[in-house]
């Protein structure tokens, strides 16, 4: 039997601050720390041991696996950092504040960018290495996606892009390690956490929409030896 557990990271700077975020790199918010702290205790308390940990290669995910795996004891096993596991990019709502779009496109409007399966938001109109919130500047398209292929970066995304970002990641890498016996953590984000949802529970599109991912609580799948089967849990 294996066990897959994923989360999505604490709360971010910009999810206590109503924006959105996307592939913009923010911090973890006070609560976002505490958050993860606590999923690590929540694991530890399991008994569960991994081997091996995957999160995207923004900072709200790294801080929320290291800070969980130290709590667990765990910080020792291997860690990749994939931009496959990345947000969904959010196109020109990126940075923005979710009530000024609202009040600018229409809740309808946003709301359709924000959940469908689809449509896509309007494209960023550029790649940009940071960009600059408030007098704050925070890293975007920098060097931590040097080795990735320019034609794979996105200017905007929806949760099938999201989807067919991870699968590759998800399947070559992920479900092989199940098959092997391996008990496998992901900390991504909300829509790349769905994706895998999806995947793993072979959701319908319309269903994959209405799947709520809080942040910072564990999702746990243990599977039987074939994968064939699984059981659910939201450790609370």
């Amino acid at each position: 039997m294996a066990t897959l557990v994923l989360l999505r990271h604490g709360q971010s700077e910009w999810n206590e601050a109503n924006r959105f975020n996307g592939w913009i790199d923010t911090y973890l918010s006070e609560t976002g720390k505490k958050q993860a702290e606590q999923a690590g205790r929540q694991l530890a308390e399991t008994g569960l041991r991994f081997d091996a940990a995957y999160s995207s290669v923004l900072s709200r995910t790294i801080m929320t696996i290291n800070r969980l795996l130290d709590e667990m004891g765990q910080s020792y096993i291997p860690l990749t950092k994939s931009w496959r596991l990345n947000e969904r990019h959010y196109g020109i709502l990126q940075g923005e504040n979710k009530d000024e779009m609202r009040a600018q496109y229409g809740h309808d409007q946003v709301q359709t960018w924000r959940r469908s399966y689809s449509v896509l938001p309007p494209k960023q109109p550029a790649f940009s290495p940071a960009v600059t919130i408030n007098g704050q500047s925070y890293p975007a398209f920098d060097r931590r996606y040097a080795n990735v292929a320019f034609g794979l970066l996105p200017r905007t995304e929806n949760i099938h892009s999201t989807e067919e970002r991870v699968r590759p990641l998800f399947e070559g890498e992920i479900i092989p390690r199940l098959q092997a016996g391996q008990n496998v953590l992901i900390v991504a984000h909300g829509t790349s956490v769905r994706a895998l949802t999806k995947l793993i529970e072979q959701l319908t599109p319309d269903e994959v929409t209405k799947v709520e991912i809080p942040n910072g609580q564990p999702i746990r799948y243990d599977f039987a030896d074939n994968l064939s089967t699984y059981q659910k849990t939201f450790l609370k």
